[in-house]
Formats: structure tokens, sequence, C-alpha cells
């Protein structure tokens, strides 16, 4: 069910920012695509929809059949409250999925002041913050944008960091997670070491 069914959802602050129904958005069904991507901007939705890079990302990759994205954004703390409250997990827009079910969580990393909300979001979605406690267990969690360029402070968040443009390597990335899943292989070391030969990551 998404938030927006709950009986508790009207009192929200600016509950539009939370439904997903605007035009030019796109739903797929993930029973019907071979790699998902929640495209996880670490601020609020007014502040994230503004962000052009971030729909470039959306247009670039939900263009192929094959890939859904989906865009999620941190709560306002009403919203964080009630998540927590309720043990609701962080969710997509589009259908109101749980991050934990994506193949690939992307954060966008546009400043370090929105270090604390990535950590939040990732709380809020029951993800281990460290690498090294998700193992290969849950989606893989990468991030890119201006901030990445300065990747240690997160580097241990991080399964892999996007230096440079996005658009230029979003697609390649899905293509490795793709021929991965294909492939029937559970290691995400095996996907690290094969993203690993990508430039810019």
């Amino acid at each position: 069910m998404h938030i927006y069914q709950q009986p508790w959802f009207s009192k929200i602050i600016h509950p539009s920012r939370y439904l997903g129904e605007e035009i030019n958005s796109i739903k797929k069904d993930p029973s019907n695509v071979e790699v998902s991507i929640a495209l996880a901007f670490p601020d609020v939705y007014e502040i994230g929809m503004s962000h052009l890079g971030l729909k470039i990302l959306y247009h670039i990759l939900n263009s192929q059949n094959w890939i859904s994205a989906e865009r999620v954004f941190a709560p306002w703390v009403d919203l964080e409250y009630e998540y927590k409250k309720r043990n609701i997990p962080l969710a997509s827009l589009e259908a109101g999925r749980p991050l934990s079910e994506f193949d690939i969580v992307g954060f966008s990393l546009q400043h370090e002041l929105c270090y604390t909300n990535i950590l939040s979001m990732l709380d809020l979605a029951d993800i281990p913050f460290l690498s090294e406690e998700r193992g290969s267990m849950g989606p893989l969690i990468i991030a890119g944008g201006p901030a990445g360029f300065n990747p240690e402070p997160v580097a241990k968040i991080f399964d892999a960091i996007v230096i440079g443009d996005g658009e230029e390597v979003a697609l390649s990335i899905c293509q490795t997670v793709r021929e991965w899943k294909l492939d029937g292989r559970e290691s995400k070391f095996e996907l690290l070491k094969e993203l690993s030969k990508t430039r810019g990551i």
C-alpha cells in the first residue's frame, strides 16, 4: 500500500510532494524490467525536483525498456516521524516500493551538508550504513555528483562512487548489473570488480 492510502497521511504537511503522480512521471511494472534503480536525492522533494541532473538521469534510464528508475527524496520531519513510529520503510514515489527491494540505490551528492540526510534515508530504509556491513545482501548503494570529487569522507558508506557526470556511465552501470544478474552470480565483490573497470568509478 502506498503511503498516501494510509488514513494518517492527510495530516502530513505538503502531502503532494509524496504522491508521485506528476505529469511525465514514469511507472513501470517491476516484474517486466531487468534492472531497477532508485534515484535517491538526500533533500526534500522541492529541492530535488529543481535539480536538472536528476531529471536527465530519470529520462536516460527510463528510456530503456529493461530499466525502471524511480525517485525517492528525504521526507520532511513529520513524515519521518510517522515512518519511524509505524515502522514503515522509506519507499519510492512511483510505486511505493521500499528501497531495499531495488537492485541499485543511487544517491546524488550535491554538497557535504546532505551527508546526514543520506544516513537518515538509509536508516529509514533499514539498510546498514556501511558497505562492509551489507555484504552481498540488499541493493548496490552508489553515489555521484559534485561532492563525489572528494569521496573519502563517505567512502565506507557506498559500494561505488562515480566521479564525473553520472549520465555518461549510468547505462553502463545498469548493464553491468544486468549481466551480473543474468549470469546468476551472487557475489557483490564480483559485481564491484566489474564496475571498477568502468572509467570514473
